[in-house]
C-alpha cells in the first residue's frame, strides 16, 4: 500500500508561505535535501517551538498533522575560509561622513569660540549671556555622552 502524503506549510520570517509535499515515513535530513537543495547545513526547521536538530528523525515521529506549520530560518551562507598568504575578504567601506555626524563637533567647536570669547572680552558678556552659555555648554556635553557612550 502507498504510504499516505502530507502537506505541510513551511512559513518564512517574511510571512510567506510554501507548501511542501511529504510522507510520514520522510526525515527532517530528506525534506532539507527536497526543499532547500544546496542550503541543508543554513536552514533551521522549527515546530510547536522546538528547533528539529535530528535530521534522521521522521516526520511521524513529530506528529506533524495535515498544513502543519513548519517555521523556516535562512541562515546566510558562512564565508569559505581562506589560505594564509591570500588576500582575505575586502572590509566594508567607511560610511561616508554625514553632516549628522559633524553637527556635535562643530556645536563644540563653537561653543569653544564663544568661551575663548567670554574670557577675552567679558565686558561684551552680559550675566545672563554667560549662564545661558554654561547651561548650552552641559546641554551639549550631555548630548556628547549620550551619542558616544553606544
Amino acid at each position: 500500500p502507498a504510504e499516505p502524503t502530507l502537506v505541510l506549510r513551511l512559513k518564512f520570517l517574511n510571512d510567506t508561505e510554501r507548501l511542501a509535499r511529504v510522507r510520514p515515513g520522510d526525515t527532517v535530513g530528506a525534506l532539507k535535501r527536497t526543499y532547500f537543495p544546496g542550503q541543508e547545513q543554513q536552514v533551521r526547521l522549527i515546530y510547536q517551538g522546538q528547533l528539529l536538530r535530528d535530521d534522521a528523525q521522521s516526520l511521524a515521529g513529530l506528529h506533524l498533522g495535515h498544513l502543519s506549520v513548519l517555521h523556516c530560518h535562512l541562515s546566510p551562507p558562512s564565508a569559505a575560509p581562506t589560505a594564509p598568504g591570500s588576500p582575505g575578504p575586502r572590509s566594508p567601506a567607511p560610511a561616508a561622513l554625514g553632516v549628522g555626524s559633524l553637527a556635535l563637533p562643530l556645536f563644540v567647536l563653537l561653543l569653544a569660540l564663544l568661551w575663548y570669547l567670554q574670557l577675552q572680552h567679558r565686558h561684551v558678556f552680559t550675566a545672563t549671556a554667560t549662564t545661558c552659555l554654561a547651561g548650552l555648554t552641559l546641554l551639549v556635553t550631555f548630548v556628547a555622552f549620550a551619542m558616544y557612550r553606544r
